[in-house]
């Protein structure tokens, strides 16, 4: 008898409620589900769920409908590092009328549980981004501290910083894991599956 999917508390401050599926409820029906990694491309190559596609969270729009398709063949199981992207992807996708379910503490959970993880061969595994937004955030306030004290105008760098980073935790964004997510090191490698098949592979 399959384990239900348990309701969580909801992600964010609307009506919609997203489910989440714990790790071991994952690895027992893994063959279940749909699963869509919505990290950036670098840190799904760095290890991912065995099976899962890649669907950046930035790019969760352009893959709305492929999305939605997949749902109605099966459950949609989302994946992030912690389980806080992968959310926010539910809920986005609950607004277009596409159910999905998130993986309790994501792929780091997973992989601290003893679960297996698929991985190029040679591949690196870049940071979370989380990770990298505060490493980013953090050397900016404190260069922009230490150039102050040498150039005053370069104090306006930390406010700047300071001034974004509320700003993403009220709208609940990140501009600057956009930026980030550009960057060499988390883009997709030259033998990664190219978005596009992954759309069509998800609407198959």
């Amino acid at each position: 008898m399959s384990t239900p999917i348990e309701p969580a508390a909801p992600a964010t401050a609307s009506t919609v409620t997203i489910a989440t599926v714990t790790t071991e409820q994952a690895a027992t029906r893994l063959g279940e589900f749909t699963v869509v990694d919505v990290r950036s491309a670098g840190e799904y190559a760095g290890g991912h769920l065995p099976g899962a596609h890649n669907v950046p969270l930035e790019r969760l729009d352009e893959a709305a409908d492929a999305l939605g398709t997949a749902a109605a063949r099966g459950p949609l199981l989302l994946v992030c590092a912690s389980g806080n992207r992968s959310a926010k992807a539910c809920a986005r996708l609950a607004g277009r009328g596409t159910e999905a379910a998130t993986l309790e503490g994501g792929t780091s959970a997973w992989a601290s549980a003893g679960h297996p993880v698929e991985r190029p061969a040679g591949a690196r595994a870049p940071w979370p981004m989380d990770r990298q937004v505060r490493l980013a955030a953090g050397s900016l306030v404190a260069a922009g501290f230490v150039a102050g004290r040498f150039w005053r105008p370069a104090h306006w760098l930390s406010g700047a910083i300071g001034a974004g980073l509320a700003f993403s935790g009220v709208t609940d964004t990140c501009g600057m894991a956009a930026v980030l997510a550009r960057l060499p090191h988390n883009r997709p490698a030259g033998n990664a599956v190219a978005f596009e098949e992954t759309l069509a592979r998800l609407a198959a």
